[in-house]
């Protein structure tokens, strides 16, 4: 009998965050930066995104974890209110109307690679289904390559370059259909 080292969906919970996950998403966080600072990438720094962020997030509601047989494992915002900068894009989104927005997103650094990632995104496509929501954009920036091979290999088309305070993103959207 052959036993996986990959987790069930079922071992999964994706739901939104409490005050009582600010400690390990701010440390998931936390070593993301560092890693990507590490790496010579530039989309996070020091200053962002840290516990300022996440509370803010949290006091929206829109402050969302993956937990794995209880432990918090990947954060993420996720907002239907819609993205200023998106309203700017250089280039032409796929749809118009209605979208879910991922920002933030984040897993355990010990965990990366073992298809988190995807069952965010998954579980964020299933939310936006249950309100009614087809579209699903996001951003990114050009070196951010774990985000942009899992952005390609769910699917999602590059749709143009969106800018912020902190420079161009590169954009994308899925039409949940078939997420």
């Amino acid at each position: 009998m052959c036993v996986s080292a990959v987790p069930r969906f079922d071992d999964f919970v994706f739901r939104i965050a409490t005050e009582a996950d600010l400690v390990p998403v701010c440390e998931i966080l936390r070593l993301a930066v560092t890693k990507m600072l590490a790496e010579g990438k530039c989309q996070w720094d020091e200053s962002y995104p840290n516990a300022a962020h996440v509370r803010d997030d949290m006091g929206k509601g829109i402050g969302y974890v993956m937990e794995l047989n209880g432990e918090v494992v990947a954060y993420g915002a996720v907002t239907f209110d819609g993205e200023p900068a998106y309203d700017e894009l250089e280039g032409c989104w796929l749809s118009r109307g209605e979208y879910v927005v991922l920002h933030r997103l984040a897993v355990r650094r010990d965990l990366g690679g073992r298809g988190i990632g995807t069952r965010v995104l998954t579980a964020v496509g299933n939310l936006a289904l249950a309100r009614g929501v087809t579209s699903f954009k996001v951003d990114t920036n050009f070196d951010n390559t774990a985000m942009l091979g899992l952005l390609r290999k769910l699917g999602f088309t590059y749709c143009g370059e969106v800018r912020y305070g902190r420079g161009t993103r590169m954009a994308f959207e899925k039409l949940l259909e078939n997420l």
